[in-house]
Formats: structure tokens, C-alpha cells, sequence
């Protein structure tokens, strides 16, 4: 029995005989919204309501903090792998547990988050929980040898104990890192209305773009002949101290940027509708006799039950999904989603390929230098020369991806999310083209800043997409009277299948350039592979991903 606005207004007593007179009409409509807000209009959904700029920029500092603590580990994890004895064997493994189990686990947390009922809402929860992983993988690599040392007094032991802490360190701070994109993404479609998912994005690349430059600037400083790293030890503690703090005050900041409705369960929804006495059984409709309401009206659905009725009974049960339901929910996916997850995971895996070797590519091919060589020979130093340029071409990169994020508003009007995500992977496809093509040093670092226009594109247009295909749904879904599928999918999980292939690009990027730079014998390979890979894109987001009008 499926019942309309008119039918569920006129069907039920007035509030004298619900025993619910004296409801103030403005905390009705509050709490309305607040339902809608968190998943429980039966009707359809209430467009939040605007949020000013300044809320946006906060809930966007948890990417400026992120970002921040990931220019870190690039300019620190090598030196500190190589410190601690690292057997080069390793190094494709510490680079591949974490995407492995990003690429998992991601939808399980997304999916997990559409479902959580706590009462500080369904994302913070888990976008905390993976900020203290963050925060903690981090002291473990960059504070490992130090607490290795100070607890296990036998130095036969040691190397092998610093070793392992230190891969688990990276490891963990990697699979929350990648992690805790997709709840912040989710989070925000959660609480803004469209316009502001648009303007949100774009200050997300923005500060994403300046938390880079700001890492990379702050790790390209000598802090070990510092007084803190004379005072701390080295220089690894000195980061650590500051990255530290950077990435608290910045989630700290997020997670009170914008509140958040908790998602009520079906009890919850039942109370708000009846007043049951303590012989009725909770939640049950059937057995409410008691004068609340009349035996007339006793085939009337709860609040959860409106708008659902073609939703099965154990669907309706089901409060959280199993690994079945999940992947059966990832496959049973729109087509449009999917070609948006494979654009994604051709963009990620182009711009992964040039920039996890970026900086040896300098060193090898612009420089001429070898990283093989003797350390006090003229070939290493030239290399380690060519290395920190490439550091400077990556802080290049961030600040190109900031400034572009913001020139993408002004964009936005005439070309569209097409001609963005489209200008995106050409102007970087022709980038890295030239810099294969001609490896100078000038000519290689001012294209750098075609770098930063792919970064933000891949920050900010495929999750636009997203928010459009999930307001076209819920204006069906209205024209539909509130009627809609039951598909198992929510803006977790969406957010978390995109958010997985840049997982999914880092497994590829590693298992599959090891063996085209031995087959090549040279590094130059990574940026034509990137080049011919970021072009094929162009004309697969021209003529497969779908925009919505």
C-alpha cells in the first residue's frame, strides 16, 4: 500500500488525538529538514540550505592538511627507506600492500559510512578514525629507527625491527591517506546543495594545490643543522613535528566546518511518527491499539516504510550491507558510472606514471646523471642535483594545480564539465609529449605547470559528475512520487568505487613500469607511456563519459 502527500496528511487524526498537540510549527519544520538531511524524507529530498564561503573553505582544509602530509612523504620516505637498510627487493612491495588494500577495502568503508548511524553523523567518524591512522603511520616511518633504537637494546635486532616499523609506517599512512578522500567527498555532498558541491570542489583543489606547495617548500629546507633538529635529533623529527600539527589544526578545523544530521534507523523514524505505550512492541505498527491511534489506521506505514514500496521485507531489514550485497551493488552500477570509474583510472594512471618518477627522470635523463655511481662521484652528485629540480618541478606542479582550480570557475560557464575534463588530459597528454621529446631543464619545469592542470582536474571534475548523476536521480526519483529502486548504492559508495581507482592506477602504474623501464633501459619510457595514455583519455571522455545537461 503505497500512499500519496494527500493520503498521508488526511489519513491520520488531528494532533489532538495523536496525543501531540502544542508541536512548535518552526521545530517541525527544522526537524524536517534535518530528517531530509539525513536520508529520511519519504518524499523526496529537501535542497540544503546555502552555506557561505568561509564554511566551505574550512570543511576544504582537510585536503590542504592531507596534501601537506603527502608532499612530506615524497620528499622523505626514500631518504628514510634507504637509512634504515631497506633491501631494494622490498621497495615494489611497500609501494603495493596499500593500493592493494585501498582498492579492497575502499567501498567497504564508503559503504560503511552510508550506514553509520552515529550521532556525530555518518562521514566524521570514519574521516577521524583515518586521521589518527594517518597521524600514525606517520610517527612509525618517520620516528622508527629512533624508537626501535631506544626499545630494543640489541643492535643485531635493530636494523631488522626498524625495517619493519617503518614499512608498516608507510603502509598505514598511505591506506588512510587514500583512504579518507572518499568520506570527505561524500561529506560534503551530504550537507550542500549543488551549487555549493561545485564551489566546495573547486576550494578542495584549491588548498589541496597549496598544501602541496606548502609540504614540498617546507621539506626542501634544511631543518637537520636547525636549532629544533639539533634539539629533536634530525630532521625527520622536526617534519614530523610540524607535519603534525598542520594536519591536526586542519582536520580539526574540517570536522567542525559544517554540521552533519546523523542518519536515524528505523526505530528512530518509528517515534517520530507514533507515541507506543510500554505494552506495544517497539516499532511495531501492528500492535499500536492504545488510543494513539485508531484500529482504522492501523494499515498505515511508518516513515521508513513511505516512498519504498518496492523495496523487498529484507531489504527493508538490512541496515548494513555485507561484501555480497556490496560488489553485487558496484556491478549492478549505471553505465555511466562505470565509464566515469574508467576515465578516472586512465587519467590516475597517466599522471601516477610521470610523477612517481619524475624526479628520477631528472636526475637520469635532463641531468645525465647515475644513480647507480659512487656517492662522491661526479655522476651521483649530478643525479641528487637533478632530483631536487624535479622537487621544485613537483612544488611547480601544486601551485599550478591551486591557481587552476580557481581559474576552473571562470571556465566552467563556457566550456562546460566536458571541455574541462577534456582540456585536463590533452594539455597534460602534450606536456609530457614535449618533455619526452625535448628533456631541457627550463623547457621541462615551465610545463611542469601542465601538471597542476591535470592534478586539479582529477581533484575536482569526475566528483562534479558525480554530484550531477546523483541530483539527476533524486529529480526522477521525485517526478516518481518518492518511488525509487532499491540499488544497495548511497554517495559513500560512489564516491569510494571513484576513489578506488586511483588505488587501482597505482597497482597498474607499479607492477607495469618496473618492467617497461628494464625492457627500455631508460627512464624517458614513463613520460611517453604517461603522454600516449593521458591522449587516449581525451577521446574516451569526449565520447563515452556522459555529462549531464
Amino acid at each position: 500500500m503505497t500512499l500519496t502527500k494527500q493520503d498521508f496528511s488526511a489519513g491520520f487524526p488531528p494532533p489532538s488525538e495523536l496525543g501531540i498537540a502544542g508541536m512548535d510549527s518552526s521545530r517541525g519544520q527544522e526537524k524536517a529538514v534535518l530528517e531530509s538531511l539525513a536520508g529520511g524524507d519519504p518524499f523526496g529530498s529537501v535542497e540544503p540550505v546555502k552555506k557561505p564561503s568561509g564554511r566551505l573553505i574550512m570543511h576544504s582544509m582537510a585536503m590542504l592538511g592531507r596534501e601537506f602530509c603527502y608532499a612530506v612523504e615524497a620528499a622523505f620516505v626514500t631518504p628514510v627507506l634507504l637509512s634504515v637498510g631497506l633491501p631494494k627487493s622490498l621497495y615494489s612491495l611497500v609501494w603495493l600492500i596499500s593500493p592493494i588494500l585501498g582498492f579492497v577495502l575502499q567501498p567497504v568503508v564508503g559503504s560503511a559510512s552510508d550506514h553509520c548511524t552515529s550521532g556525530w553523523g555518518k562521514r566524521r567518524p570514519y574521516i577521524l578514525a583515518l586521521g589518527i591512522l594517518m597521524l600514525l603511520g606517520m610517527a612509525l616511518y618517520l620516528n622508527g629507527d629512533m624508537m626501535v633504537s631506544a626499545l630494543i637494546p640489541e643492535r643485531g635486532k635493530q636494523r631488522t625491527w626498524a625495517i619493519v616499523v617503518t614499512m608498516l609506517g608507510v603502509v598505514l599512512f598511505d591506506f588512510a591517506a587514500d583512504f579518507i578522500d572518499g568520506p570527505i567527498k561524500a561529506y560534503l555532498f551530504d550537507v550542500c546543495s549543488h551549487q555549493d558541491k561545485e564551489k566546495g570542489l573547486h576550494y578542495h583543489a584549491l588548498l589541496t594545490g597549496l598544501g602541496g606547495a606548502l609540504g614540498y617548500l617546507t621539506g626542501a629546507m634544511d631543518w637537520g643543522n636547525s636549532v629544533l633538529g639539533r634539539f629533536l635529533g634530525s630532521e625527520f623529527q622536526v617534519m614530523f613535528i610540524i607535519a603534525a600539527l598542520v594536519f591536526l589544526i586542519c582536520l580539526t578545523v574540517h570536522l567542525c566546518s559544517i554540521p552533519e544530521a546523523p542518519l536515524r534507523d528505523d526505530n528512530t523514524e518509528t517515534k517520530l511518527l507514533l507515541k507506543v505505550d510500554g505494552s506495544s512492541k517497539y516499532g511495531s505498527i501492528e500492535s499500536v491499539n492504545n488510543g494513539y491511534l485508531k484500529p482504522g489506521y492501523a494499515e498505515k506505514k511508518t516513515l521508513s516504510e513511505l516512498g519504498k514500496s518496492t523495496e523487498t521485507p529484507q531489504t527493508q531489514v538490512q541496515t548494513r550491507m555485507t561484501i555480497k550485497c556490496l560488489l553485487k551493488a558496484l556491478l549492478s552500477m549505471p553505465s555511466h558510472y562505470r565509464c566515469l570509474c574508467i576515465s578516472h583510472l586512465i587519467g590516475w594512471t597517466a599522471f601516477l606514471s610521470n610523477m612517481l618518477f619524475f624526479t628520477d627522470f631528472m636526475g637520469q635523463i635532463v641531468y645525465h646523471g647515475n644513480p647507480y655511481a659512487p656517492h662522491n662521484s661526479t655522476a651521483y652528485l649530478t643525479y641528487e642535483r637533478g632530483v631536487e629540480i624535479g622537487c621544485w618541478g613537483m612544488c611547480i606542479n601544486a601551485i599550478s594545480s591551486s591557481l587552476y582550480s580557481y581559474l576552473q570557475k571562470a571556465l566552467l560557464p563556457f566550456i562546460g564539465l566536458k571541455g574541462l575534463y577534456f582540456i585536463g588530459y590533452l594539455l597534460f597528454g602534450i606536456g609530457t609529449g614535449f618533455i619526452g621529446l625535448f628533456p631541457k631543464v627550463y623547457s621541462t619545469l615551465a610545463l611542469c605547470s601542465l601538471f597542476g592542470v591535470m592534478s586539479s582536474t582529477l581533484y575536482t571534475v569526475p566528483f562534479n559528475l558525480i554530484a550531477d548523476y546523483h541530483r539527476e536521480e533524486e529529480s526522477q526519483k521525485e517526478q516518481n512520487g518518492g518511488e525509487a529502486e532499491a540499488t544497495g548504492r548511497g554517495k559513500g559508495i560512489d564516491c569510494a568505487a571513484l576513489t578506488c581507482m586511483v588505488q587501482l592506477a597505482q597497482i597498474i602504474v607499479g607492477v607495469g613500469l618496473g618492467f617497461l623501464v628494464s625492457a627500455a633501459g631508460s627512464v624517458i619510457v614513463v613520460v611517453i607511456c604517461a603522454s600516449a595514455v593521458a591522449l587516449t583519455g581525451c577521446c574516451f571522455v569526449a565520447f563515452f563519459v556522459r555529462y549531464v545537461e
